[in-house]
């Protein structure tokens, strides 16, 4: 807590320089470049911990040099004092102009504010900034900082989430936005929503992995000491999170699976290992994880396939059978299907991006 405080500190005082809006595609060489500079746009009614959680995250992504990859600047629509959700209040010197010279925007919510929006219910000059970032390099939200998103009309015809308590009142107050009420976060390119406040730690994981690859991203959730990748697919709203004390669970499987990847796993030897029938094992994994077990499973081998490419000069067809893929064929259709570029790609772009582990 008193890092986090530190750091909020500190970006509060920081200069409102501009930095240069980051080039997504090519990422090699950036430590040349300046750091991509993050604005959090706070509001009255902000919840703390969801500002202190991008500032921790992105101020823990380090380069092989262990220099900071981003600079994160606290600013609200008029600077000064802004009220939280808690019993203290926060001084956020910068205003707007913060946002404007930023490549990258993360609205947190505000459950002051948030739910009595409706389209076109926002300030002239913020629906400006926020379409400006939109349009100029990344727009981010956290739980019910979507409605800010939705008011602006930056979410018509997209598909968006917000926090599972808030997703019906959402889909009334803005009918031209696709709400996917069940996943973490929903990442449209230019346009990011999350869920409630442990999943804007995914988004911002994601942010991070998407930017420099996913061995920058682990070390920023541990040194964070958050895990370190769920997919955004995931539900957010698991029934039984916790393994009542006397009903079985798939967690040993589970920690078993990810060190036999490169076997061949399947689910009755899966199920076998837990001592359930592969029925009861296929559900109690769905309500554990909220992921079935090939899913999970296939997750868990494009994360380590993105690991061993970024930090070893294994072949493809090597990194497939190490991984679990069997083939080269077999890992560049769910690398394709699950990042939307081929193993060779990935590697060109994130290979060093974090240095040797």
């Amino acid at each position: 807590m008193a890092e986090m405080c530190k750091n909020l500190a500190m970006a509060s005082r920081a200069p409102a320089q501009r930095t240069p809006a980051a080039d997504r595609g090519s990422r090699r060489g950036a430590r040349s470049r300046p750091r991509h500079r993050v604005a959090v746009l706070v509001r009255h009614g902000v919840l703390p911990m969801e500002l202190g959680l991008v500032h921790q995250l992105f101020g823990a992504a380090r380069d092989a040099a262990d220099a900071p990859l981003y600079e994160v600047v606290t600013c609200a629509p008029e600077p000064g004092t802004i009220r939280t959700d808690v019993d203290f209040t926060l001084h956020t010197p910068h205003g707007l102009e913060a946002a404007r010279a930023a490549d990258t925007v993360l609205v947190p919510a505000s459950h002051e504010l948030d739910e009595s929006l409706q389209p076109g219910s926002l300030d002239r000059e913020l629906t400006e900034v926020l379409t400006e970032a939109a349009g100029r390099g990344r727009l981010a939200s956290i739980c019910t900082g979507s409605f800010v998103l939705a008011a602006a009309g930056l979410l018509d015809g997209r598909r968006a989430t917000t926090h599972w308590q808030s997703t019906d009142r959402f889909a009334r107050a803005f009918p031209y936005v696709t709400v996917d009420p069940d996943v973490l976060y929903v990442d449209e390119g230019a346009v990011l929503t999350s869920a409630g406040e442990a999943a804007g730690i995914d988004l911002c994981l994601h942010m991070i992995r998407g930017d420099h690859g996913a061995a920058v991203a682990t070390g920023a959730a541990r040194r964070t000491v958050v895990p370190p990748h769920r997919e955004g697919g995931q539900v957010q709203y698991i029934q039984r999170p916790v393994t009542e004390p006397e009903s079985t669970s798939t967690a040993a499987s589970r920690a078993w699976a990810l060190d036999h990847l490169g076997e061949p796993l399947t689910l009755a030897a899966l199920a076998a290992r837990d001592g359930m029938s592969v029925r009861t094992y296929s559900r109690r994994f769905r309500e554990e994880t909220g992921l079935t077990p090939v899913q999970w499973l296939t997750q868990r081998r494009v994360d380590r396939a993105r690991t061993l490419l970024e930090e070893t000069d294994h072949t493809v067809d090597r990194v497939a059978a190490t991984c679990g893929f069997g083939t080269g064929a077999s890992m560049r259709q769910h690398f394709q299907s699950a990042l939307g570029v081929s193993p060779g790609a990935y590697r060109a772009t994130f290979r060093g991006a974090a240095g040797p582990r």
